[in-house]
This record gives C-alpha cells, sequence and structure tokens, in this order.
C-alpha cells in the first residue's frame, strides 16, 4: 500500500478563506494526498469575511504532515504572538518534507524562526516585513527555497498549490489538476500588482489597509525585538 501524502492545513480565526481554499482544491486532487484541517481547538473557526471553517483533528491529536500549509489573512497579526501556535509549526516543521505558506502566513513561519535564511514572498503589502523575520524577501508569484514553498497574495493559492504538486509527484499532475479546475486566468484588469494598478487604485487599497498594516508592523517589531 502506497504511503499517503499527508497535507495539514492550518486555521486561525480571521484567516483568508481563499488562500487555504485554493491550495485546498489543488491539494485534495493530488494523487496519494490526504489533506486535513488542524487548529488549536475543534471549535468552527471563522474566517475574515466570515465563513465558518470546521477543522478535521486539533493540534494537540495531529499527526507528523507531510506538508504544513499556513495560510494568511488579518487574523494573522493576533497569531504572530501566539506562542503556543507558533510552537505548534515549529513542530511540525523540524520533521515535514515541505514547510509553506501562502500570502501573509510567511510572516508566521517568520515569527516561528522558520524562515530565517530562506528566500521567501508574501502579499505585497507586507512583504518587507519578511526582511525583519529574517527572510529574503523576493518579490514572486510563488518562491521555492530548499523545503520553503511560499505563496504570494491570495490568488497565488493556487499557483502555489501547482508547484508543490509539481515538487512532489511531478509536472503531468500538476498540469492534470490544473485542467480539472480549469484554471486559466484572465482578469479584466491589470490592476493584481501594485507595479501594474493605476495609483488611484494602489492608494485607496493601501489606504483600507493602513490600520491593520500598521498594527502588523508594531506586532513584527514586538516579535523581533525579543529574539
Amino acid at each position: 500500500m502506497t504511503t499517503p501524502i499527508v497535507v495539514a492545513m492550518v486555521l486561525f480565526p480571521g484567516l483568508n478563506q481563499l488562500d487555504l481554499t485554493g491550495p485546498y482544491e489543488v491539494f485534495s486532487r493530488m494523487p496519494g494526498a490526504r489533506v486535513s484541517l488542524v487548529a488549536a481547538t475543534m471549535g468552527p473557526v471563522k474566517s475574515e469575511w466570515g465563513l465558518t471553517i470546521a477543522p478535521d483533528v486539533a493540534f494537540a491529536d495531529a499527526g507528523q504532515a507531510d506538508i504544513i500549509c499556513v495560510p494568511g489573512g488579518w487574523g494573522v497579526n493576533e497569531q504572530l504572538e501566539n506562542e503556543p501556535f507558533l510552537a505548534f509549526l515549529r513542530e511540525q516543521s523540524s520533521r515535514a518534507r515541505y514547510v509553506t505558506s501562502v500570502c501573509s502566513g510567511a510572516l508566521l513561519l517568520g515569527a516561528a524562526g522558520l524562515l530565517t535564511g530562506y528566500r521567501a514572498t508574501t502579499h505585497w503589502m507586507s512583504l518587507d516585513l519578511l526582511a525583519l523575520l529574517g527572510a529574503e524577501p523576493v518579490e514572486e508569484r510563488v518562491v521555492v527555497d530548499r523545503n520553503r514553498v511560499t505563496g504570494g497574495g491570495v490568488t497565488a493559492g493556487i499557483d502555489f498549490g501547482l508547484v508543490v504538486v509539481r515538487e512532489l509527484v511531478g509536472a503531468s499532475a500538476a498540469q492534470e489538476i490544473q485542467l480539472a479546475i480549469e484554471y486559466q486566468p484572465s482578469p479584466p484588469y491589470e490592476s493584481g500588482m501594485p507595479s501594474t494598478a493605476p495609483a488611484a487604485v494602489r492608494e485607496a487599497v493601501l489606504r483600507a489597509a493602513e490600520r491593520s498594516l500598521d498594527e502588523r508592523r508594531r506586532i513584527v517589531e514586538r516579535v523581533v525585538a525579543r529574539r
């Protein structure tokens, strides 16, 4: 019998559901994969926009995963100083084949000390914070550095998932999944990155996120100061 590839996707309050569900869709179709949602408790977890997600297993009962995947979202801010949460990431990552994140989930890997000396990416609004946490920030959609795989903001989770599948089971399997989910993005605007979005659009997005971004920076600075 073939040993399954165990994928643990981490839940926490205020996560971005697409950071989670994009790669969840991809990983669930990966040959030999067994995907589980893990959380601190078995209670339902509400995403940043209110979607409620039920975990499959609590941290205390989770076995060792081959892939640990951490999504992002504004709920990251609260978890950056949550030592039991970060300890779980460290414990899993010590024996996982791949340690991964999507969007600002990379900041949680960084806060746990798991990106020191690694190239990594995250959402463009938080990219500069990776350097404070010991990583080398890279402005790319998906970054692979040894057994660390990080995806950029939100929608990059699907691209990220396909890259991880390629790394584990090959390009053919990744392409079959891409076709099965008809992943051929063709957005109506060239506003997906700050370098291509109109200045007014970029400024509006930054204004809307200003308070949460300021809080995130203060928390990251506290995390770094305690090291």
